[in-house]
Formats: structure tokens, C-alpha cells, sequence
């Protein structure tokens, strides 16, 4: 009898463990406290100690008054904040940090939020969260790609290719009318068109019609493009439209990848290169097209908060004279520059793919580098260059991580 109770009342008892441990993880997660420093406040929430200063905490108060959350932005005068603040009184109230100002303005902030917000919390968070690959990890991933039709109406095709975009840096969308203007509409499905000097949409073969070996059929290491701008362009796009002949195949390889493994391997040669400038630059004259175009910055790009990589710029054949660091970093330099040459040259880290009429590959030109075998025959390709900023936004307004 005891045990048929015990039975009818497992159910209910269950039912007010799980509320019982709930509200404990509720009263636990709210629990908070501070202390008052000379500049700074120290908040303890969620097993982590945060410090947030007095001139950013009444920067970011989020009241009606100082900041207009139907156009997430600003309205305090940055500029008018006495450096000197410090809040009258502080208290924490169901679940908000609560503070008054000497002019009688009370701000009021969600400890969650401030969590969120804290250095402490960014310093350890990713960016962009990444899958790094070689040739093995990315095939055994068995990553399918967006069928064009599909991928042109449906937004959880959009979103699922978004998703791969953002992990793998490379994205394929397969079924695609072999010419420029379906390839057009493609990529416009995904973020706009960055014209250049190439034009907006380009159609090109082995003729030497523009001053670049890409226009050859000569095999091209592998490299990323637009290294000569001040800002390289986000994001590559290629459709094979025509190929009657041999070879061509693409190369693809993740220089995040390479990089980070001479980051364990090397932190002194990953430093050089995340610090030092080099200059690359495009020289232009033929026929109609004259351009002299140069960008600098340093191969290896990182945020200073969480040395987290964002940006490789890596291009043999355009990089310039070095001549931007004294004379005794030159022989480190180059022995740090060898070091992820031959990372990025290791046949495992070799993605090789066969595009064909039909399938559009879209590159991130800040992380993946590409380059192709020789080829003989009539090649024909198209493509263009998309913005980085909107098709990260474009991922973003999906509830993806980007």
C-alpha cells in the first residue's frame, strides 16, 4: 500500500524538485553584490567578479532619457559626462543594478545585461564562433549544399547556409542557372555587391584582358584577394560557367586554421606577424584600366580583447617592398612568414574542389585562401565581391552568432 502512495505521489514530487531547484538556480543567478572603488564599481554575479567604470556606467544607462531603445541609440551626451561621476547611492533591486546620480538621474541596469556587457565576460567569449578545418575535418563534416531553388524562397535554406558560411568560412549553393545573371541574383539573395575596379559582376577568361595572372591559365598559389585595399574585400564569389578542357580545379585551404597552429607552435612568430605592417599593392596599365591601388596592414589580424582571429591577408604576388620594420626584425620576419607558408602548404590542410556549371562557391575572403590549378581549354567564370558587413548582418537578423 506504502508503495502504490509512493507511486501516485512520485509524479507531484518530481514536479516540485524540478520548481524547487529552479527557483534555488533563480535565487542563486540573482544573488549579487558590489563594492564602491575610486573609479569603478566591482560587481560579483554569477561566480564572476566584474568592474565597470562610473563614466561607462552613466554612458550606458539605458533610461528613456539617455538612450532610444526604438533606434538602439544613444542620446546622452558623451561629452558632457563629468569624468570625475560617481553615483550618490547604489543599491541592487530585483535583479537590476540601481544607482543615482549627484544630479538626481537614476539608472537602472540589468545585471544580466552588465554581465553580458563586461569585459571580463567578452575577454572569453568568440566574436564569430568558427569550425577550423583541414581537408579531413571539412569532408568528414559532410557539410550539404543549398539547392537554388530552395535557397531562393525558402529563408531555413537561407539560414542553414548562413550557418555553414559563418562556421566553415566556404558555402555552396548548387542548381545554379550557369549564367551571370542567375549568379547575380544569388548573391544578391545574401548581401550586396562590392563594385570595383573589376566592375560589380565580372565575366572573364584566359585572355590577359586586366593586368593580373588570374587571368591566365597558369596555376595560382594560394592567396586571398584584394590584399591592396585598405580594407580587403569580405566575401568571394565564383560560378563556373563554361569549361571545355582539363583542370582548373579550385583550391581551397582555412588560413585560421594554419594560423592558429602557429600560434601553439610559435607565439613569437604569430606575434611578428599580427604586429607588423606590409604593404601590398596592385600596379595597373593596360589599355583602358591604369590603377595604382596599395593597402597596409599586418598578415595576421586579431582583437586585442580576446586574440581571437578575424582577418588573414596573405597574396605572395602582390605583396610589396617590405620596408616598414628596422632592419633587425627583417630576418624574424621572414622566418615567421616561412613558418605559415609552409603550414598553409601542407597537402592535408588542401581542400581541392571541381566547380562545374551550376555550382556558385562563396569564400570568406578574410579567412579562407583559394587558389587553382593550371588548366587547358576554354575556361569561362563569373563572380563578384560582396559586402562582409551585410551578410554578417544578414546572418545576424536570423538569430545567428556572427
Amino acid at each position: 500500500m506504502l508503495g502504490s502512495l509512493i507511486r501516485k505521489l512520485q509524479p507531484a514530487l518530481k514536479r516540485t524538485q524540478v520548481l524547487w531547484s529552479h527557483k534555488k538556480q533563480i535565487r542563486a543567478a540573482s544573488s549579487a553584490s558590489f563594492h564602491l572603488l575610486e573609479d569603478s564599481l566591482e560587481l560579483h554575479y554569477g561566480g564572476t567578479p566584474m568592474r565597470f567604470n562610473y563614466v561607462w556606467l552613466r554612458d550606458h544607462c539605458r533610461s528613456a532619457a539617455s538612450y532610444n531603445p526604438q533606434t538602439n541609440q544613444r542620446n546622452v551626451d558623451t561629452g558632457s559626462i563629468d569624468l570625475s561621476i560617481r553615483p550618490d547611492s547604489t543599491s541592487v533591486r530585483d535583479g537590476h543594478l540601481v544607482l543615482t546620480w549627484p544630479d538626481g538621474h537614476v539608472s537602472e541596469y540589468s545585471l544580466s545585461w552588465l554581465a553580458d556587457h563586461s569585459y571580463e565576460t567578452k575577454k572569453q567569449s568568440s566574436v564569430q564562433p568558427r569550425i577550423l578545418w583541414n581537408s579531413d575535418i571539412y569532408k568528414n563534416a559532410n557539410i550539404p549544399s543549398a539547392k537554388w531553388d530552395t535557397f531562393m524562397n525558402s529563408d531555413d535554406e537561407l539560414t542553414k547556409f548562413l550557418q555553414d558560411y559563418v562556421l566553415y568560412g566556404i558555402a555552396f549553393v548548387d542548381g545554379v542557372p550557369a549564367t551571370v545573371e542567375a549568379t547575380e541574383a544569388v548573391t544578391q539573395r545574401l548581401s550586396l555587391i562590392r563594385e570595383t575596379t573589376y566592375g560589380r559582376m565580372w565575366s572573364f577568361t584566359s585572355d590577359f584582358s586586366r593586368g593580373d595572372t588570374a587571368y591566365s591559365q597558369l596555376a595560382l598559389d594560394r592567396h586571398t584577394d584584394t590584399t591592396y585595399f585598405q580594407e580587403p574585400c569580405g566575401i568571394q564569389v565564383f560560378h563556373c560557367l563554361k569549361h571545355e578542357g582539363t583542370g582548373g580545379r579550385t583550391l581551397l585551404v582555412d588560413g585560421f586554421y594554419a594560423a592558429e597552429k602557429v600560434r601553439q607552435r610559435s607565439p613569437e612568430n604569430f606575434e611578428l606577424l599580427a604586429n607588423i605592417p606590409i604593404r601590398h599593392e596592385y600596379v595597373e596599365n593596360t589599355g583602358n584600366h591604369q590603377n595604382h591601388m596599395t593597402g597596409i596592414g599586418p598578415v595576421i589580424n586579431v582583437y586585442p580583447w580576446n586574440n581571437e582571429l578575424y582577418l588573414i591577408r596573405y597574396n605572395n604576388f602582390d605583396r610589396s617592398v617590405i620596408n616598414t620594420v628596422p632592419h633587425d626584425v627583417f630576418q624574424r620576419w621572414y622566418v615567421a612568414h616561412r613558418e605559415l607558408t609552409t603550414e598553409l602548404r601542407r597537402p592535408e590542410n588542401e581542400l581541392w574542389v571541381k566547380l562545374s556549371p551550376g555550382k556558385v562557391i562563396f569564400i570568406d575572403n578574410w579567412r579562407v585562401l583559394h587558389g587553382r590549378e593550371s588548366f587547358t581549354g576554354l575556361r569561362q567564370l563569373c563572380g563578384c565581391y560582396l559586402t562582409r558587413d551585410d551578410i554578417l548582418s544578414t546572418a545576424r537578423c536570423f538569430g545567428l552568432q556572427a
